[in-house]
């Protein structure tokens, strides 16, 4: 699970031979997310401006007077995925820019069903939860905290779809969209070969693991297995600089991929162990990520959880039994 505590002691914006990046602040350990700014002749393409609040909007503000950026200067704004940390600008932008907002269209279904109407998602992920062993005193202030969001990605943007595999235009320059599930369903990797620029997203953080959670409604039914083979597949990548979502750039793509690959087989080895004779899923993320996690951490700590029992459960290192609602993970017993 991704986490930083350190402060943005660093400029909110730096220059990467034309390519801007800015820091916009989160009010969570991770502390910012990058932004992107991308020149061209038709104007600056923006990339993840980011969660909406004041803070945030104040610091646009302040860039893009600074940089000597007028609104009507974004000609289009391209999110990677749909996280409210990247996604939550985006109508906040279209409605002063005019410039249209691509996003895939495996982004786009989860949007609708995080905050569109009626907010979906939220009573399937509560549900999922409860059945197995979040505990009845913290349904509540989970489906607040689930709730709280819906500010913080408002106004929604009219989103364009973007489709994997075809080329798409930052700044003047053709991109390969490379779609890499895991961390999000749909999220998308920008690559231009002939330069080795790739904007990465959170597929690929330097020092920091990107979360990789389970969620309901079918999307992804083992988002670890994706994102193991997604990674694999961008380790082959020529990258001379990668745009990641968090942290700072960085050269070492393909050796990232591979540290990352290991984590996770680490991590699994360590799941498996926590099960012990069995438990849940809430037992085994309390085992391993401690009793001191904040509801936000909580949520993606349960779910990466989930995400690392299923991949077991898939691989035959586990069994999954469900009694009275309530779900449990237990050592598979080999018959010899």
């Amino acid at each position: 699970m991704p986490e930083e505590r350190k402060p943005n002691t660093g400029a909110p914006v730096t220059s990467h031979d034309g390519i801007l990046q800015v820091k916009v602040p989160l009010p969570f350990p991770l502390r910012w997310v990058n932004a992107y700014l991308v020149p061209g002749e038709a104007g600056w393409t923006l990339i993840d401006p980011g969660l909406r609040t004041e803070a945030a909007e104040g610091l646009w503000e302040t860039v893009l007077a600074d940089q000597g950026i007028g609104w009507r200067s974004i000609e289009r704004i391209v999110l990677t995925h749909h996280h409210p940390d990247h996604y939550g600008l985006a109508g906040w932008f279209q409605e002063r820019t005019g410039a249209p907002v691509f996003l895939s269209e495996t982004g786009l279904r989860q949007v609708r069903l995080l905050w569109g109407e009626g907010q979906p998602m939220t009573g399937q992920l509560m549900e999922l939860f409860r059945r197995h062993g979040l505990p009845e005193e913290l349904d509540g202030p989970m489906r607040g905290h689930m709730d709280g969001f819906v500010p913080s990605v408002s106004p929604q943007p009219q989103v364009t779809a973007i489709r994997a595999g075809e080329p798409f235009r930052l700044g003047d320059a053709l991109y390969e969209t490379i779609e890499t599930p895991g961390h999000a369903a749909g999220h998308i990797i920008f690559f231009r070969p002939e330069t080795g620029i790739m904007f990465c997203g959170d597929h690929v953080l330097p020092q920091i693991s990107p979360n990789v959670s389970y969620l309901p409604g079918g999307i992804d039914e083992n988002p670890l297995a994706s994102y193991l083979a997604s990674l694999a597949d961008i380790a082959r990548c020529e990258v001379r600089l990668a745009f990641p979502g968090h942290r700072e750039p960085f050269a070492h793509l393909a050796r990232r991929a591979q540290e990352l690959l290991a984590h996770h087989d680490e991590r699994l080895k360590a799941m498996q162990a926590l099960v012990g004779e069995g438990g849940t899923a809430y037992e085994v993320c309390r085992a391993s990520f401690g009793d001191r996690l904040t509801l936000h951490q909580l949520r993606f700590a349960l779910a990466e959880t989930l995400a690392h029992l299923i991949w077991l459960r898939e691989a035959g290192r586990l069994r999954e039994t469900e009694a009275a609602g309530r779900v449990r993970y237990e050592p598979l017993q080999l018959t010899v």
